[in-house]
């Protein structure tokens, strides 16, 4: 599958429970399970799917989606259609509709990336016990950020954790929040609102992404540019395709190259490759002549292009493919997962 600048599996945001237990989902023969940073299996493959942990639970599915602790064991039984990460105390589930596959493409930089395959239905909010907090009502849901979590009820509105409509459902788009904002669409454009409710900034470009180090990525007359806060333009609108920034560098299309900008709007990193990924831990997911290695921020390769398919680096550990295969790589380049397995 084609990986563009806004794919990025949730793989590669593997979140760590403690620094002795993160765990990273692989696939043995079409069964799922999971390995530490050493590449010992920890969880024996045996589900359907597994996805990245969240604290000390991860969604895993058997039949249908449940949630599995670092131990291996159940902690809430199979029973959602589809079922989230946990955020901030907190995972949407839904019920009904049928059960929805985790894609490996999904857009973290499309803000309102919510739901997927799998049409109908209700959703939720549980607890780490298993326990509605908010029970399944809403079209749609995304993560809670900043204690308010965009929900569709035929517009997107936001509630609070405990259920209550905070911004009335007006939006015909709204992603999650970054910096105190979130993006919204009215029509045919995207703006940004506060945590209030109120447009922090009003509703004026063809696309918009979630702010990032105090800047968010704007689509305007075609081409994408940088806003503050205040929706001041920091980097007038100039480039094809553009990322968000990542330790003072954020990805940039030009003239059918990606290369990577400071906040000034200056390249660092000449346009160079043929699709590329957010740094993280220092190094970035960059593909030349078809095969993705490694760069420092100086644009230097550490890996060598090699892989099929790459994925930023979480805990020390990155995420590639060979073929139809998954393995893992370190900083280093070399496997602790091997795709042969």
């Amino acid at each position: 599958m084609k990986k563009s600048l806004f794919t990025l599996v949730l793989l590669s945001a593997v979140t760590a429970c403690t620094a002795a237990s993160v765990l990273y989902p692989v696939v043995v023969a079409g069964r799922w399970g999971y390995i530490n940073k050493s590449g010992e299996t920890i969880i024996n493959p045996q589900f359907d799917r597994a996805e990245i942990f969240a604290g000390s639970l991860a969604p895993v599915k058997l039949g249908k989606w449940g949630y599995v602790g670092t131990d291996g064991k159940v902690v809430i039984n199979p029973q959602f259609d589809r079922a989230d990460v946990f955020s901030e105390g907190l995972a949407s589930v839904k019920l009904g509709g049928g059960t929805s596959p985790y894609l490996d493409d999904p857009r973290p930089w499309s803000p309102w990336h919510y739901g997927g395959p799998g049409g109908g239905g209700h959703y939720g909010f549980i607890n780490a016990d298993g326990k509605y907090i908010i029970n399944p009502q809403f079209d749609d849901a995304g993560k809670f950020s900043g204690g308010l979590a965009a929900v569709k009820m035929g517009k997107w509105g936001f509630i609070d954790k405990s259920g209550k409509t905070v911004i009335n459902p007006q939006f015909d788009e709204a992603g999650e929040f970054s910096g105190g904002l979130a993006v919204v669409k009215l029509g045919k454009n995207f703006g940004y609102t506060d945590t209030d409710g109120k447009l922090a900034i009003n509703p004026q470009f063809e696309r918009a992404q979630a702010f990032s180090e105090g800047l968010a990525a704007v689509r305007s007359g075609g081409k994408w540019g940088f806003v503050d806060k205040t929706g001041t333009l920091t980097i007038n609108p100039q480039f094809d395709e553009a990322g968000g920034f990542v330790k003072g560098l954020a990805p940039m299309k030009q003239a059918k190259k990606w290369g990577y900008i400071n906040p000034a709007g200056a390249f660092v990193i000449n346009p160079q490759f043929e699709e590329v990924l957010p740094f993280s831990e220092k190094f970035a997911a960059v593909r030349q002549n078809k095969k993705w290695g490694y760069i420092d921020a100086e644009g230097k390769f550490t890996i060598n292009p090699q892989f099929d398919e790459a994925w930023g680096f979480a805990n020390g550990l990155a995420r590639v493919k060979v073929g139809k295969n998954t393995g893992y790589v370190n900083t280093d380049g070399k496997y602790v997962w091997n795709p042969a397995n």
